[in-house]
């Protein structure tokens, strides 16, 4: 069968080295993909915009493409998988109705609230005075959240309140775009966070392992938030007694409230849970898709072909599939960025070191790169086209060898400007 993978980050080509593991899988073709889904063996780059849906529609068809993974939230919010549903394409992925989950956070806390699952404290406002009154009585630290999608970066936790004012003068001055139009503030709580990335049918929902990610920008979980500076699976704190209650608290509330609501929600259904220190957890959102990097550290420990569990989701047969299998031992992924992530930065610069970094165990997954064509692997000139640029990943026997490996697959690769945060996993070490 064919596959085509919507998206360009690391999540995406994770999500087709995975598929490429499987002898069903003839052909991987990425919309626009990236430097790494360009120099895999049986995958090509098809350069469309990820919202170009009529054309990626008519290359689905003339290419007798079998199924479509859709990664980011952006085209699930436009409603992708609507319109290549209606013409007659098998989509994994939530229609635009079961991405409002995501795309806007008033939506997804009124949900929360009805299906009575566990979330942090929040009102919404549409304008900035009565947001500012409402987090003077409140006191911080607390949480500012533009409502709608801003690539990871959307949420301030203001440790005073002129912080959290600045930040509602951001939001609503445009600073994230329509994202700003309403603005969610929430209670602040504490302990640590945990991504259940979760497959549905929308009947039947199955968690994959849980993981840990790092969002701030700084070492010691300092600075700005980004969209991932690293992870790692399975996280030891999601144990199976507490993964029992988020699968009844969480998981199956949400499909059941989805399906009072009419929307048939067929997909990656990601929980971000907050686990305070004396055990108990809350939501902080939802996400419609598959976690980056997250997906980076869950895949490679992955044994079920993805194939098989993506088909069952799109053809409403998840109950009758076994159990989700496993690889044992731990996988660690390390974020190489762009220097000024998640602030201004340059593309352009050239990478080193990435086959080195493979020889010695690790797997390079691209997030923003581009490649020149021609050459070997070992001469192909790839360069930085993004913030989050690589994804260096290792899975060990246990979590300390595969953070070792991951570290020593780092240190081979080299850009002008190259950060990464030493600390990944300090939470397990």
């Amino acid at each position: 069968m064919k596959v085509l993978v919507i998206g360009n980050g690391g999540r995406e080509h994770a999500l087709a080295w995975k598929l490429l593991q499987s002898k069903q899988i003839e052909q991987v073709v990425c919309v626009p993909g990236n430097g790494g889904t360009a120099s895999m063996e049986g995958c090509q780059n098809l350069s469309l915009a990820v919202d170009d849906f009529e054309a990626i529609a008519q290359f689905a068809k003339d290419q007798n493409i079998t199924l479509v993974v859709v990664g980011p939230e952006v085209p699930l919010a436009k409603g992708i998988t609507d319109y290549l549903k209606s013409v007659g394409l098998m989509v994994f992925g939530p229609t635009k109705a079961g991405a409002q989950i995501e795309a806007s956070k008033a939506w997804a806390k009124a949900l929360m609230q009805e299906a009575g699952i566990p979330t942090a404290r929040a009102a919404v406002f549409t304008e900035a005075a009565a947001a500012k009154s409402y987090v003077k009585g409140q006191g911080a630290p607390i949480v500012v959240k533009a409502d709608g999608l801003a690539a990871g970066k959307g949420v301030i936790v203001a440790q005073t309140v002129e912080q959290a004012h600045a930040g509602i003068d951001a939001m609503f001055g445009g600073e994230f775009g329509s994202a700003g139009k309403f603005v969610v503030i929430e209670e602040c709580l504490t302990g640590q966070e945990v991504s259940v990335l979760a497959l549905t049918d929308g009947l039947t929902i199955r968690p994959l392992l849980a993981a840990q990610d790092h969002k701030r920008i700084g070492e010691g979980d300092t600075g700005e938030n980004t969209g991932g500076m690293g992870a790692y699976a399975p996280a030891p704190i999601a144990t199976p007694e507490l993964m029992a209650k988020v699968q009844k608290q969480v998981l199956e509330k949400a499909i059941a409230i989805l399906r009072k609501k009419g929307i048939d929600y067929r997909g990656v259904l990601y929980a971000g849970l907050m686990i305070t220190p004396n055990g108990d957890f809350k939501v902080l959102e939802f996400n419609c898709r598959f976690g980056d990097p997250e997906t980076q550290v869950v895949l490679p420990l992955l044994e079920t072909p993805l194939e098989e569990l993506i088909l069952a989701c799109v053809e409403q047969r998840l109950a009758q599939m076994p159990p989700i299998a496993w690889k044992q031992g731990a996988a660690v992924t390390v974020v190489a960025a762009s220097g000024g992530y998640p602030g201004a930065y340059e593309k352009g610069k050239v990478i080193t070191g990435i086959p080195e970094a493979q020889a010695l165990g690790t797997t390079v997954f691209h997030a923003g790169t581009k490649a020149f064509p021609g050459g070997s692997e070992k001469t192909r000139q790839v360069v930085t086209d993004g913030g989050r640029v690589l994804n260096i990943t290792a899975v060990g026997e246990n979590f300390e060898h595969a953070l070792t490996q991951a570290y020593a697959g780092t240190q081979c690769i080299h850009f002008e400007g190259m950060y990464y945060r030493r600390d990944i996993g300090h939470r397990v070490k």
